[in-house]
């Protein structure tokens, strides 16, 4: 047999270390200790998500849950903050640029390509420039089949005791004002029923715009909510 081993055992702290005559000293083994620590509580999955606020707001551009009246909430000129009544079956949306202070969809009539759109802007106390500047603005958005501005029909009418100016224009559409490095589209075949209510401090602008078929559909729509403006001061 081989020669027998001496076994001398040396503890020092949790560390136990066998030496041997044999030769050389083992690894150190850990033995157990009642003050080691608890084994941590499992995390949870990576694929667990942060629970989804009760009453997320819609993104631009979407619909906005609520009523049909719309007032200062929109925002407008402190001292003369404007309320009117949407029609019935037009979508409230969130506005899609700061200058927007309401946006709506608008359906289509029956045989019309797609929905309109009606944008009220409002730019400020004395903000906006004049009502005949801001009609023939909107006039030179159309164009007739030979390139021409597209002529346009004015109506002088009077709001709650408001000056109001109602334009329509109709042509190819060159889009208006795009957003950040959007570049507009063309749209022939459009129609563009607008409002200016010159409101005490500054004006309003309601500028309806969509393929004639659904404008027309929805003209008598469009007038009765300019006939409901009124201020809330």
């Amino acid at each position: 047999m081989g020669h027998a081993c001496r076994f001398v055992f040396l503890v020092t702290g949790a560390t136990l270390l066998v030496a041997t005559a044999c030769g050389g000293v083992q690894e150190p083994t850990q033995t157990p200790s009642s003050s080691a620590p608890q084994a941590a509580a499992p995390a949870a999955p990576e694929s667990a998500s942060p629970p989804a606020p009760a009453n997320p707001a819609p993104a631009m551009g979407q619909p906005v849950p609520g009523g049909s009246d719309l007032s200062n909430v929109h925002g407008g000129n402190p001292s003369a903050p404007l309320t009117w009544t949407t029609p019935s079956g037009w979508t409230e949306e969130r506005p899609t640029s700061p200058m927007r202070k309401a946006q709506y969809r608008v359906p289509g009539g029956q045989g019309a390509a797609s929905d309109g759109e009606l944008a009220v802007f409002f730019f400020g106390p004395g903000q906006g420039g004049d009502t005949a500047s801001n009609a023939a603005r909107w006039a030179s958005q159309f164009r007739t089949e030979s390139g021409s501005v597209s002529p346009m029909k004015t109506v002088k009418m009077d709001v709650s005791g408001m000056p109001v100016l109602m334009v329509e224009v109709m042509g190819t559409y060159d889009g208006g004002m795009a957003m950040g490095s959007q570049t507009p589209t063309e749209k022939p075949g459009y129609m563009l029923l607008g409002a200016i209510v010159e409101a005490p401090g500054s004006s309003w602008f309601f500028k309806f715009t969509g393929p004639e078929k659904t404008v027309r559909a929805q003209k008598a729509a469009f007038e009765s909510l300019v006939r409901s403006v009124k201020t809330t001061a």
